[in-house]
């Protein structure tokens, strides 16, 4: 790397711990004067009455610069600093979080450090993304499982957090399909968090991304889970909730699918299951679609809004008229009756019972025997 592209992306570095994110403020100096001339102007305080904010938002860590060994830190796990000068910045899925209604709440990252070897932008152009419950049950483990493993065979890139239970079921689902799938974490990308997770995101960097915007050395820390759910749902094209309590991580990301325009599904669970309430609620309230396999999540994120259910097979009876379909629901599953006894259960006249029976016949769906009348087998 040479000098003036070392400089730079040392500047991005030093920019992207130098304050908590998302940092708005730091985000539009650097996207006004680029990123070598704000990293300086914030390291020596060489900033305007203008720049208030940044200089408040920059007070606890301009004086520290570790943009040199973050950056080694995170080459030594494989990974790199992308920005938004970078041309695998997604910066199409991200846009929605720089629009007026969510730049307040969290706007989009200023850069982001990933460990895989896919293009982030690309990876990213057809994504579901699935979460849940930590604390899930056996059955939300086999659903986001296999809802992970069916969308990875279908070409879906899987988004999710990393986490224990839904999180960890949907990524295994996507490894065990050989598709692609995504981590976001709410740390360090030299952190494995959980630490139970650590071979579980070795492999997703090995064949997935993982994705922070927090720099090496960073720990996890609750309000940072929060800060990176608004990621799960930005980078995916539709986002489901496998199982989720009332108040709960997934129902945050929920949340924030709804203020991105995110289309978003919900799996419905056991009525007496604490950790489906907030996916039942969803649903009840219409905030997300009821969803239930791979197709009907597909749907979700498609833009021809085709029907993910494919047609069923006319059935023999779909065409009756009324007094034909009253004639074969009068007769038994097993047995015989004679017409009048077709008549009375059909609460038809016997002229009547005679016709429809004929054209039954005609069809193949009754016979005739002695005198009496059956279902065709």
């Amino acid at each position: 790397m040479s000098g003036p592209d070392r400089n730079a992306r040392r500047a991005w570095a030093y920019l992207s711990a130098v304050a908590e994110p998302p940092c708005a403020p730091v985000i539009a100096l650097t996207e006004d004067v680029g990123a070598v001339e704000a990293a300086d102007r914030i390291r020596t305080r060489r900033l305007t009455d203008g720049d208030v904010d940044v200089l408040e938002a920059t007070r606890a860590r301009y004086a520290v610069d570790r943009s040199a060994a973050d950056l080694e830190a995170c080459e030594r796990r494989g990974g790199r600093l992308i920005t938004r000068e970078d041309a695998e910045w997604p910066a199409w899925s991200l846009l929605a979080l720089d629009q007026a209604s969510t730049a307040a709440r969290g706007g989009a990252p200023l850069a982001l450090w990933v460990r895989g070897e896919h293009d982030l932008a690309e990876a990213t152009q057809r994504s579901i993304g699935i979460v849940g419950s930590r604390a899930a049950s056996s059955y939300g483990d086999h659903v986001a499982g296999r809802l992970g493993a069916d969308l990875a065979s279908a070409g879906w890139t899987v988004v999710s957090g990393g986490a224990y239970g839904i999180d960890g079921a949907a990524h295994r689902g996507a490894l065990a399909a050989a598709g692609v799938t995504i981590a976001f974490l709410a740390c360090g990308i030299d952190r494995d968090y959980p630490a139970g997770h650590a071979r579980l995101l070795a492999e997703i960097g090995r064949r997935g991304l993982i994705v922070t915007e927090y720099p090496p050395g960073t720990t996890a820390a609750k309000h940072r889970f929060l800060t990176r759910n608004r990621l799960v749902a930005a980078m995916s094209s539709a986002v489901v909730v496998v199982e989720a309590g009332r108040r709960s991580g997934a129902a945050n990301t929920a949340a924030w699918a709804r203020r991105l325009g995110r289309p978003l599904g919900a799996v419905p669970g056991p009525v007496t299951s604490a950790t489906s309430v907030g996916c039942h609620q969803m649903i009840a309230d219409g905030q997300a679609h009821l969803v239930t396999d791979a197709a009907s999540t597909a749907a979700l994120a498609e833009p021809d809004g085709h029907d993910p259910q494919p047609p069923s097979s006319p059935r023999p009876t779909d065409d009756l008229s009324p007094s034909q379909f009253a004639v074969i629901e009068a007769l038994p599953a097993r047995g015989t009756l004679r017409v009048d006894e077709i008549a009375f259960g059909a609460s038809l006249p016997a002229d009547r019972v005679r016709a429809a029976l004929a054209i039954l016949e005609l069809r193949g769906l009754v016979v005739c025997s002695g005198g009496t009348w059956a279902l065709a087998r």
